[in-house]
């Protein structure tokens, strides 16, 4: 569900960043901002800490030190409902778990518009 501080994704083609026309009569190479990929061309060596996250719960130590083998833990989130993207633990979008031929991955769809 899109909220107020949801932003839709740029078209991605090849790694770069593609501002697609919004029928507003700008240019298609031209972001509202005025910013381009180039533009960060710097700091795209900055290693960060991307995480999905699927869900949450709380237990208490006991609790956890009596989970084994074949232990189920309920999470706070339903089945096909989107999950948390964090990068450097701030969320910054939301995306759908997918399978990437033997692999678990996510595809984004929202970006988090950041109040910083």
């Amino acid at each position: 569900m899109a909220g107020p501080d949801d932003i839709p994704l740029p078209n991605l083609k090849g790694g770069d960043l593609d501002f697609a026309d919004d029928g507003a009569g700008g240019a298609q190479d031209e972001h509202p901002t005025g910013k381009v990929a180039e533009d960060l061309e710097h700091v795209f060596d900055v290693p960060v800490n991307v995480s999905a996250v699927l869900g949450r719960t709380r237990l208490e130590v006991g609790e956890l030190l009596r989970l084994g083998p074949g232990a189920v833990l309920e999470l706070d989130r339903r089945v096909g409902e989107a999950i948390d993207i964090f990068v450097n633990d701030r969320l910054v979008a939301r995306g759908e778990v997918v399978l990437v031929e033997d692999r678990l991955g996510v595809t984004m769809t929202e970006i988090i518009k950041s109040d910083r």
